[in-house]
């Protein structure tokens, strides 16, 4: 009989921005579901003591509340199909997976071990990137480390916290840059990492959805972008001029979204080879990208998203009677070049 596959999250955030008591909280709340924590390091911060029952340098620890927990010691993609395993011959049992990565983890190559693995593919499930930004240390810390900027752009959702330690206009700030770094994750304030489970699991951020969740207001400041060139500003203020917030000192991260949006259908053949080109050449700088597409000769909406090269699309239901048909593209990366983009999909437009 085959089991269902095994849903995975990914927990990622700088030091000291609370992953640690947000997985207690996880493994500790009452929610009756047996959960498999993947620990990319046991250093100081981990999750022992109070809930871990140790034995002898064993790797896989079950926790008094029926959950387990283990050490990666060697790469992920073993430690994986080592659990999945053990869960197959009813060794372990547990309903779904969190690894929690380093606070100075990419997340992407955690996230390709999913998709490039067959094995790996076949029992699990990537459901999404949490990432915990620190409100009191974010703005620093994104200033002076890619990996945090890396971080939020992989995120699925973002969740703050410590936001009770600075002044309300800091926090509005940051939320401000974050949104600019990553339009499609959805922000949360949290307190001390409490956050019911229903905000941490099965968020399906992977999915195929038809949805694309980004703030329409972002995108109606976008609707100018592919038409203007107008280059006289030396800041490139990404969505319009209308973040004009009183607090918001310019952030130009190298960690950048930009939408595309076009009224006419696209040309299959052309946005497949426009896309391609793309994802050979800046692959690797191009963390999240997600698009609902209006296709020249279809009446559904082909859903496409991807993580560095890897990309998928998928049929979606079809266009509403009425529906305004748009397309509507994401992207978020590191120094894409937003022009060079912009232009090639408009080359796409019928």
């Amino acid at each position: 009989m085959s089991q269902s596959l095994i849903p995975a999250t990914i927990l990622t955030g700088f030091l000291g921005a609370g992953k640690t008591t947000l997985l207690k909280r996880v493994l500790s709340e009452a929610h009756g579901q047996k959960i498999a924590v993947i620990e990319n390091e046991f250093g100081s911060e981990n999750i022992d003591n109070d809930i871990l029952v140790r034995d002898s340098g064993e790797q896989i620890v079950q926790l008094n509340n029926g959950c387990v927990c283990c050490s990666i010691r060697e790469d992920l993609r073993t430690t994986l199909s080592d659990l999945a395993e053990k869960r197959r011959k009813g060794e372990l049992d547990f309903e779904r997976v969190v690894i929690e990565t380093t606070g100075l983890a990419d997340p992407g190559p955690v996230a390709q071990t999913f998709f490039m693995d067959d094995e790996i593919a076949e029992a699990y499930l990537l459901d999404s990137i949490l990432t915990l930004v620190d409100a009191k240390h974010g703005d620093s810390q994104l200033d002076t480390r890619q990996e945090a900027r890396r971080q939020v752009g992989f995120a699925d959702q973002i969740f703050i916290s410590k936001t009770d330690l600075v002044a309300s206009a800091e926090v509005d700030a940051l939320v401000h840059r974050l949104k600019h770094m990553n339009p499609r994750a959805p922000q949360r304030q949290v307190h001390f990492g409490e956050v019911p489970i229903a905000e941490v699991f099965d968020l399906r951020g992977f999915n195929l959805n038809a949805k694309l969740d980004i703030d329409p207001e972002f995108l109606n400041a976008g609707e100018h972008d592919h038409h203007d060139h107008d280059h006289g500003h030396d800041h490139d203020h990404e969505h319009g001029e209308h973040c004009d917030h009183p607090h918001h000192h310019h952030h130009d991260d190298d960690v950048k979204s930009f939408v595309f949006r076009a009224e006419r259908p696209l040309n299959p053949a052309k946005l497949e080879d426009f896309l391609g080109a793309i994802v050979q050449v800046y692959g690797p700088k191009m963390l999240r990208y997600k698009g609902v597409l209006h296709m020249q000769g279809s009446d559904r909406k082909v859903i496409f998203q991807g993580v560095h090269q890897l990309m998928g699309s998928d049929l979606g239901p079809k266009w509403a009677p009425g529906e305004k048909k748009v397309s509507k593209m994401v992207f978020i990366g590191i120094d894409l070049p937003r022009e060079i983009l912009l232009q090639g999909l408009e080359q796409c437009v019928t």
